[in-house]
């Protein structure tokens, strides 16, 4: 099969979960935003930028190990129950130790009332740990659709659960009469009200790994101490490098909190929070994308053309990102009104979206440069890369957001992956040299922001007219791609070498 349609298929089966899911979460959106204040939705935001840390540790880069050495070693089985039992144990102490220290920790994150907070996470860590590893079992085996699957349930309940508790509970309440009364008076409390964000996660965290179980169970537990410590060196960089990416993706919610005047700060988190939702199809895309990548990448590292792949791969990547960067800006128009209603409090951020799309798309370049330093066993390297990334991440936020505020982070963010993206290519270019077409990168990028900022001076009072005239150059932008590619499509050459 050729690589480009068995990538592209891999992509969308596991896109497929991760779509729906994004979608669902874009839903979910308005569902938060029409329901409660912009600093209940910065604690949120918050909370789950503390999470996106955490998992990073509670994994500790055993998902790529189990793709790298499950090609090198014949006993795949024995690869794997070691790395399952030590994550399984780790991830025991680790909830154990979060829910006897549960008070301390919320006294120190300023959510003294609010203990469980800790308590319910430290369950949805451990369980999606442990899901964590036997998803990139689904991976590595290319059960890709047993994958989306198991991932589409996940999201589902979490969605349902989210409409049920925000929604449909306070609606019944209001109601005596209705037939569900009752039963909503026990199991629902007003008092808890965003709490029950993180009780839906906790449910469907729950019911996914009770999914996944019978699999698990059928793994012959054997901890293999020798196999763990020849895993560790190549895993724990790329966990140093995880909790660096973290840094640059989410620390900025945190550091809003703690920088800006406490009577605003939450506020201006979730104003934040929720403009970056709005960059989700490009994060969607890129997360799709490296669900199968990965071990694509693995796969076609012995290939003698395994090189120009990689480069024909960016080359398609950059088109598709920009595209969504176009599409989205030009359509920005009418998907605000997920954040609200005209006048809504979340407006006022929009102005980070074309930065934060910007600054998303050099990510996913970066992730494809990765390639790299995980295929010549120089993990190290991605560490470096992303302590470097977060050093700017700090460095500017602390310095910019008390004059700046959200719109530093943005810029901050852009600087930070664009930094990343440049020296892993300059590195790379010594260890690992891939000839990509850098014309046509810089000619897609410069296209886009030329059409970018003409749609900027375009401004029909006819809101039809407008909308119209700004996505005739997003298919301008396709025009120009069909008929630089037309003959280098995979299929054209493949037809040709016929």
């Amino acid at each position: 099969m050729n690589p480009f349609k068995k990538l592209a298929s891999q992509t969308a089966v596991y896109g497929l979960p991760t779509i729906i899911g994004r979608l669902l979460n874009s839903l979910l959106v308005p569902l938060y935003t029409y329901n409660i204040s912009p600093a209940e939705y910065g604690t949120v935001n918050e909370m789950y930028a503390y999470v996106s840390f955490l998992i990073i540790v509670l994994t500790y880069g055993m998902e790529t190990a189990l793709f790298n050495f499950s090609r090198l070693y014949e006993n795949k089985q024995k690869v794997y129950s070691t790395i399952l039992t030590s994550i399984v144990i780790s991830s025991g102490v680790f909830v154990a130790a979060l829910i006897l220290f549960s008070q301390p920790i919320a006294n120190l994150i300023r959510y003294p009332d609010h203990p469980e907070y800790i308590t319910w996470f430290a369950l949805i860590l451990g369980l999606d740990a442990v899901s964590a590893i036997a998803f990139a079992k689904l991976r590595e085996q290319n059960k890709a659709r047993s994958f989306a699957m198991i991932r589409m349930l996940n999201i589902g309940l979490y969605a349902a659960f989210n409409v049920f508790f925000i929604i449909i509970c306070p609606a019944i309440l209001q109601h005596p009469d209705s037939l569900f009364h009752a039963f909503v008076q026990k199991i629902y409390s007003p008092e808890i009200g965003i709490g029950y964000i993180f009780i839906s996660n906790l449910i469907a965290s729950a019911v996914t790994l009770l999914v996944q179980l019978p699999s698990i169970l059928q793994t012959r537990f054997s901890f293999d101490f020798s196999l763990l410590k020849t895993f560790l060196p190549y895993a724990l960089p790329l966990l140093v490098a995880g909790l660096a990416g973290m840094t640059n993706e989410t620390m900025d919610r945190i550091l809003l909190k703690y920088l800006l005047p406490s009577d605003t700060a939450l506020a201006q988190v979730g104003i934040y929070g929720a403009c970056y939702k709005i960059s989700i199809i490009m994060t969607m895309f890129i997360q799709t994308f490296r669900y199968a990548a990965e071990p694509f990448f693995f796969s076609q590292a012995r290939e003698q053309n395994a090189t120009k792949i990689y480069a024909q791969v960016m080359n398609y990547f950059v088109i598709v990102c920009m595209l969504i960067f176009l599409g989205t800006i030009m359509n920005l128009s009418w998907i605000k009104y997920y954040l609200g209603t005209k006048g809504n409090a979340y407006w006022e951020g929009l102005e980070v979206v074309p930065i934060l799309l910007l600054a998303n798309f050099c990510l996913g370049v970066f992730f494809n440069l990765s390639v790299w330093y995980k295929l010549s066993d120089k993990t190290r390297f991605g560490a470096y890369l992303t302590i470097f990334g977060a050093v700017i991440t700090l460095f500017g936020n602390f310095l910019f957001i008390p004059v700046y505020g959200y719109l530093a982070s943005a810029w901050v963010t852009l600087i930070c992956y664009g930094a990343m993206m440049v020296a892993s290519y300059l590195i790379g270019s010594r260890y690992y040299p891939v000839n990509y077409d850098l014309k046509r990168f810089f000619g897609y990028v410069t296209l886009s922001l030329i059409l970018y900022s003409f749609s900027r001076y375009i401004a029909f009072e006819s809101y039809v007219v407008d909308l119209v005239l700004k996505n005739l150059l997003v298919l301008l932008f396709i025009m120009v791609v069909f008929i630089f590619e037309k003959k280098n499509l995979p299929g054209n050459h493949e037809s040709q070498n016929n």
